[in-house]
Parts: C-alpha cells; structure tokens; sequence
C-alpha cells in the first residue's frame, strides 16, 4: 500500500510515519505500507501528475483539492475505508468539510486556526499597550511599530506558498469569503474588493508590511517572526513551537476585522484521500482505523503543533494542562470558515489565487480588477468540470 504525504517539516513527518507503519505492522505483518514524503508546495502537484498518468497512490495526505477526484469516481468514501466507529469520531464540521455532493471523500487529518500573533517586545518598544481588534488598531499599531524602527511591522506573506490561507484571513476579518452559503465563488464580492483596497492603501503603499507581500512566503514570514524582526502577523498553531523554540516573547489575539474582532476565524485542514485504482479497499481500512486511533491522532498533532481532528484525541487533549495554548485554537474550530475544497475547480483557483493576489495590494494594483480575474477563471472552470 502505498501513501503519499505532503509537510512543511519533512524530518518530522519521516519520522512520525516510520514510527506509525512500525507499530501497525506488529498486528498487521500481512500489509505493507510504503510512504513517500513530499513538501506542501509540491504535494498537490504530484498527486496530479500520478493521477494524470494513472499510478494513483492507494492514500494522499494533504491534498489541497480532492473534488474533481472525487466527481471521476477515483475516490473511496469514507465509508468504503473507516469503521462506522473511527467515521464517527471525526470532529463534525471537519467531516462536513470534506463532503462533495453531500457525500464525505475528504478525511481531514490535521486542522489549524489562524490567530493574530505579536511581539510583546516590540509592542512594549513601541508603546502599545494591547494587540489590535479592527483594522484601524492594526494600522495605528503597524505605524506606531514604523516608527520605533521596526523593518516589518506587518507580515503579510501573499506570496505563492499558502497565499491562500493569508487571503481567507483577510476575507474572514472583511466579512466576506471564497464562496457563498448558496455554493458558488463569490471572490470578487464588495467586501473582498473593500478589504483587499484597504491592504493596499493602508498597509501596503505605506511600506508598513517590509519586503513585498507578493514575494513573502508563508514560511518566509514565520521565519522572521521567529527572530523577532516581525511585529505582528497572522498564523496558526504551529507558530508557536516555533516562536517558543526561538526565545520570542510572543501573544495572540482572535483575527482582527474590519469594526471589531473577525466573526469566525479561518482554518485550514490537511485531508487524507483513498484511491479506488489499486483495489485495496480492504487494506486502506485497516490501517486508517489504526491511524486514527486517539494515541496516533494526539502523536501527529504535537509533533507539529497542529489541532486533532478526533472528538476523542480533542477532548484528551483539552483535559491535559501541557496543551492549555491549544484550547482556545480548539475552541475556534467548530466555527471556522475553511476552504471550499467540495468545488471541482478548487485545485485550479488555489493556483489562480497564488499567482495573482499580490498583484492586489501593490502600489498600483487594482483588488477589483485581480479578484475579478479569478473569480471568472473560477466560474469557467467550475463549468468546465462539472
């Protein structure tokens, strides 16, 4: 059986997976489990290319789109590879998430939400006293960290690793979204060509947001927050193994938004998807259920700082006092708005998104003219695969 599986830290997920395949093998000696461990920027393009080529793997772990897969009827559903028991520990809206045509294919595997993280340090030199709720305090506050001398008041990382994630942030805090509740893309609506004209004007063309969002990566901006070059970005739990590991005297407010705190904040889940091409049904089911057995499911979120997606390993980890910084990033999940990853087209406009966003917020960028773009690349392709 072979899975292939997309991280951020390629050391770690060798050795959880080593790890995970060694324990299951002692009750099922039978199956073999063979792991290929690629980056995120390149998982999805991998996958693609396998499916393109038919050598579809037997399981995928981070595959950013799974709905066109699941409409060419490539795809296992959750109930064709989970006991009744392990489908119905899967935390709700995470399940639901995962659904095209109201039918589950998408597994989540691992969940983050996004918190506003800043540095009490800076702040402290800057004179602020407390972190911002609207979008006028992040502004007040990014010129106040401007002037103490502060590089990058603001990271804001549009650049093409995860600019998708950076975008929902801002969409949330603006009111807005990918799509609709009816459904449909619904990018270039008012309040994301508003939110995305106020990124422009008041933190981008004032230089409060340091090197060009359009070329700062996700990974490029956790990096300098973790050496304090950074006053205040948005990220999600794993951010903060990170900050602690570096020594950064770090705190986190609910994402801000547009007249008060954002309603609901932005998540992102890491989906486990089962191909039907090789037949092993029988075999993928087995060794699901063992992953997500509670102990494995607690394994993989500490190792990576990432939330559970379990109401069994949730709740565990909520009653242990060693992950008291998590609850409130646990508390946020229920209501988080994800990505809609039921679209068949999602996989095409993720790229359109990476490509294009930064272009919105530059100098002399135009949010109406960009968001519309890829709104209508969207539709099309949302047509076209249908």
């Amino acid at each position: 059986m072979a899975i292939e599986h997309g991280h951020q830290s390629a050391d770690s997920s060798k050795r959880y997976w080593s790890k995970l395949i060694k324990d299951f093998r002692r009750t099922n000696p039978e199956i073999n489990v063979e792991v290929d461990v690629f980056s995120r920027a390149e998982i999805d393009d991998r996958v693609a290319e396998m499916v393109k080529q038919g050598k579809e793997p037997d399981l995928a772990q981070s595959v950013g789109s799974f709905a066109e897969y699941a409409e060419d009827g490539k795809l296992y559903n959750a109930s064709d590879v989970l006991s009744t028991p392990a489908q119905g520990e899967l935390i709700t809206a995470l399940a639901e998430a995962g659904t095209v045509r109201r039918v589950q294919y998408g597994l989540p595997f691992a969940a983050s939400t996004e918190a506003l993280y800043y540095n009490r340090k800076l702040f402290a030199e800057a004179g602020i006293d407390d972190p911002p709720r609207t979008w006028k305090e992040v502004r007040e506050a990014a010129v106040a960290l401007d002037e103490a001398g502060i590089d990058t008041p603001y990271g804001l990382p549009l650049g093409k690793q995860e600019a998708q994630i950076e975008t929902l942030n801002w969409m949330v805090g603006g009111g807005g979204n990918y799509a609709s509740d009816a459904g449909t893309y619904d990018i270039d609506s008012p309040q994301n060509v508003r939110t995305f004209s106020w990124l422009r004007d008041e933190l981008v063309t004032p230089r409060l947001t340091g090197d060009d969002p359009a070329s700062t990566s996700r990974q490029d901006a956790y990096t300098s927050f973790a050496k304090g070059e950074v006053g205040m970005l948005n990220g999600n739990s794993s951010l903060m193994g990170l900050a602690l590991e570096s020594g950064v005297d770090y705190g986190w407010a609910p994402l801000p938004g547009r007249t008060g705190p954002a309603k609901g904040a932005a998540g992102m889940v890491d989906w486990m998807t089962a191909f039907t091409r090789n037949g092993h049904q029988e075999e993928i089911r087995t060794f699901l259920d063992f992953v997500y057995e509670k102990k494995n499911v607690i394994d993989y979120a500490e190792r990576h700082g990432l939330l559970p997606v379990t109401a069994s390993a949730s709740e565990a980890m909520r009653e242990d006092e060693k992950h008291r910084q998590l609850w409130d990033f646990l508390d946020q999940l229920p209501n988080a708005r994800f990505f809609p990853v039921n679209m068949v087209s999602w996989g095409s406009t993720v790229r359109s998104v990476q490509s294009s966003i930064g272009r919105a917020v530059a100098k002399d960028g135009n949010p109406r003219a960009v968001l519309g773009s890829v709104q209508r690349k969207a539709n099309a392709a949302e047509v076209a695969k249908s």
